[in-house]
């Protein structure tokens, strides 16, 4: 069992947990993920490590409530255990070498994105991070941001906080101004990905999506975050889970990836309807 040390609601739909589990905390890096299981009988999902504390032995979690097992993880509070948590997982964001960079994160993927520019910023990486909500009360983590960043840009789709935009606005300013990126590491929803490589396309900024979003078990048995990247003119599957998260981002089809996720759309919303009702009993 891996008990939850620390609760702290981000907005009113992104929770963060801080997990005891020592032998994750040891070997997690930024861009890996976990796999937990809130009970016995529970569903299995990936999430995302979004900072770990060594000595503590603790990881960090933060979470979106869209479906019946985040509703269910939203009701641990601390003392509480999860019955499964496993990792890390999957292949960790490459930072070596690099110089200067501008993160893009999106909504609850900054969660993503937020340990990565605070490792950049620590090997003394000139860190620029660009993060973007729909408005001012789903806003998460600027205060880590700006502890992180060299300069730090905030979005909202309805100008209620920050800039009136969204995150390829300030992307694109720069690099029409000349700015130059070692590379642009970008962590979101897919359509935001999509529109964010497509802006870096033009000044020939290496890209690097994660592709996080779309898994689902988090092992490749599932097949729901299969990926078709266009290689040299040759199409090429791949999975989120074992072969990523991260792509290199003009290699993504996106639009198949995003057709793909309206599939489970209903589903994530039965799933949801009938944990709220099981607690509303």
């Amino acid at each position: 069992m891996y008990k939850i040390v620390r609760r702290r609601e981000l907005n009113p739909t992104v929770t963060q947990l801080e997990i005891e589990a020592p032998l994750v905390a040891k070997k997690a890096q930024p861009g890996q993920f976990i796999i937990l299981r809130v009970d016995e009988d529970g569903e299995r999902i990936p999430l995302t490590v979004a900072g770990t504390n060594p000595e503590e032995g603790t990881v960090k979690i933060i979470f979106q409530i869209v479906g019946g097992t985040t509703n269910l993880l939203n009701h641990k509070m601390e003392g509480d255990s999860l019955h499964d948590f496993v990792g890390p997982l999957g292949v960790a964001t490459h930072i070596e070498g690099l110089k200067k960079v501008c993160i893009v994160g999106g909504g609850v993927g900054c969660a993503i994105a937020m340990p990565i520019a605070q490792a950049l910023h620590a090997q003394g990486c000139h860190v620029t991070s660009i993060i973007g909500f729909r408005s001012q009360d789903l806003l998460i983590l600027e205060d880590e941001f700006k502890a992180c960043s060299d300069t730090l840009h905030v979005m909202t789709d309805d100008g209620s906080y920050g800039r009136h935009g969204n995150v390829t606005v300030p992307l694109k300013e720069m690099l029409e101004a000349g700015e130059t990126f070692d590379e642009v590491i970008t962590i979101g929803p897919l359509i935001m990905m999509k529109f964010v490589v497509l802006t870096c396309k033009p000044f020939n900024v290496p890209c690097t999506v994660s592709m996080n979003p779309i898994m689902i078990d988090g092992t490749g048995m599932c097949g729901g975050c299969r990926l078709t990247l266009n290689q040299d003119g040759k199409k090429v599957t791949k999975f989120a889970c074992v072969d990523g998260p991260d792509f290199n981002g003009y290699e993504v089809d996106f639009d198949e990836a995003m057709s793909r996720g309206r599939m489970y759309a209903d589903f994530e919303r039965h799933a949801y309807e009938e944990t709220c009702n099981l607690f509303n009993k």
